[in-house]
């Protein structure tokens, strides 16, 4: 996901995407441990999604920024 989109979210709706997409990861970490993930590399970037919106909710959150 682009970090425009995500800059368009409100803060409710990131931190939901952020739920999500940790699910997600738990069930691929999952599906790695067994043997049957297709694509490897899904992991680092689902890693790199949260990870971009967690950034944007504590720029949101220094600046007072409240969308």
């Amino acid at each position: 996901m682009e970090t425009k989109e995500l800059r368009k979210l409100s803060n409710e709706e990131l931190t939901k995407k952020i739920k999500a997409t940790k699910e997600e990861l738990f069930t691929k970490r999952m599906q790695q441990a067994s043997g049957t993930l297709e694509k490897p590399a899904q992991l680092k970037q689902l890693r790199r999604d949260v990870a971009k919106m967690k950034t944007i909710l504590k720029e949101r959150e220094i600046s007072g920024g409240v969308k």
